[in-house]
Formats: C-alpha cells, structure tokens, sequence
C-alpha cells in the first residue's frame, strides 16, 4: 500500500491508460479523482475501482478551460483538504499533414495536451504547496520529443511542449518540496495506438516489426512506471521525461 491514504488526481481518468492508471493507485490504498469531460466514462471507472475495494470519485472538468480546472482542483481541496498526487493524462489526436489540417484540430490539439498540462500544473501546484510539497506526473509521449512521425505535427508540438514545460516547472518548483516529472509512452494497448479499420491481429503483426519489444505494451507496464514515478521509490528523478515505448527510441 505505497499510496495509502494519498488523494491522487487522474485527468483523463474515463478510460485507456488513465483508467489504468487510477486503478493502480487505488490498488495501494490511495483516494483516487478521475476527471475528465464525459461524465458517463468516469462513472465507469468509479465502479471498477469500487467493486475491486478501492475509493474514487468522479468529477467533470475541462483542462483546456482554467475555470474549469481551478473548479476541480477547489473541489478535491474542499472535500480532502490536500492534493498529495496529480497525474496529468488528458489528451487529444488529431492527424494530418501540416499544410492539410484544419486550423481548428491543431488549436484543440494544443489547447488539451499542452495548454491543459499548464492549466493543471497552473492549479495543482498552489494546492500542494498549500499542503506541503507533492508529485507530478505529466503524459507526454515518444511522439514529438523523442521521435517524428508524418501526419502527426500537431501531437508532437504539443508533445514535445509538455517535456520542455515539465522539466522548466521541475526546477522551479523542486526547492518547494513538489517533485515534477514526465512519462513518454509508445505504442500501448489503447483505442489511440489503432489505426483507423485496423483490429488488435492487425496492430500486433505491424507493431511486432516496427519494435525492437516486437509487441505492444499492456496497461500494466505502464501503470506501473507510473506509480513508481510517483513513488518516493524515485524521490531523486526531478525533470525526467521516462521513455516507456520498447525501445522504438533507443
């Protein structure tokens, strides 16, 4: 019970590796928030977690509006008095060639994986600093800081912004006692690692060439890096971006 009686927050907790991750937290005693826009998705994740015994609550919120994020950090400070973990998961995709995409995708693209990692950082931060010190654990992704690929320049920007973002508040904020870092996932075993008509026997035989792992990851392994992120187990890693992708990068 690493995590036992820690209030953890999961932005993006409805469902892939968010969901994944929130039941990992809960596994080791931790009171877990998911938050997310649809509601419908958390409530899902609630149950999981309630019917394997741990604790969790749904709140709606959108991090690419401050209002709404300083409303969702106000309400788990309302109802826990503290924030001691927040996972910043929440993010979008949207492909296409630069000259081709429309300037609307990019916008959203940026407005919920980078603008929302400030927004939420922006919010979090005086809440554990309130309460003495904390983690923070920002998705970015091996796509944009650690490896280009076509049709996707909106998701590695925002990307790419979030490691530089992390390892900046990292510095900042380490004398203070909040510890920030950075995960960069490949290819897992979610909706956004399909390409489009392609099925999990399809996905397995591309992937089983394109790394050197041969295979893709489970939600295991990466909940796992997480919660070892943001275990005292790695008290001294401040402003590492932690590459998971089965040496795709290497």
């Amino acid at each position: 019970m690493k995590f036992q009686d820690k209030v953890v927050l999961v932005t993006g907790g409805g469902a892939g590796i968010g969901r994944a991750v929130a039941q990992g937290f809960a596994r080791e005693g931790a009171q877990v928030v998911v938050a997310a826009r649809g509601r419908d998705a958390l409530d899902q994740t609630v149950k999981l977690i309630e019917s394997d015994g741990g604790r969790a609550t749904a709140l709606s919120a959108d991090v690419s509006d401050s209002a709404s994020v300083a409303g969702l950090v106000e309400q788990i400070m309302e109802r826990y008095g503290r924030l001691d973990i927040a996972i910043n998961n929440a993010g979008v995709l949207a492909a296409g060639e630069v000259a081709d995409q429309a300037e609307e995708d990019f916008a959203r693209v940026i407005d919920v994986n980078l603008n929302g990692v400030f927004l939420s950082m922006k919010h979090e931060i005086p809440a554990m600093l309130a309460g003495g010190g904390g983690v923070i654990v920002n998705f970015s992704s091996q796509i944009g800081q650690h490896k280009r690929l076509p049709g996707f320049g909106a998701y590695s920007a925002s990307k790419a912004g979030v490691t530089a973002l992390t390892r900046t508040a990292a510095l900042e904020y380490i004398g203070r006692g909040i510890r920030i870092n950075a995960i960069s996932p490949g290819p897992h075993d979610t909706a956004m690692s399909m390409r489009p008509g392609e099925t999990e026997s399809d996905r397995a035989a591309r992937l089983k060439t394109q790394l050197p792992i041969g295979r893709v990851g489970s939600l295991d392994e990466i909940t796992g890096t997480v919660l070892w992120l943001a275990s005292d187990d790695a008290g001294f890693v401040v402003g590492s971006d932690i590459v998971v992708d089965g040496g795709s990068t290497a």
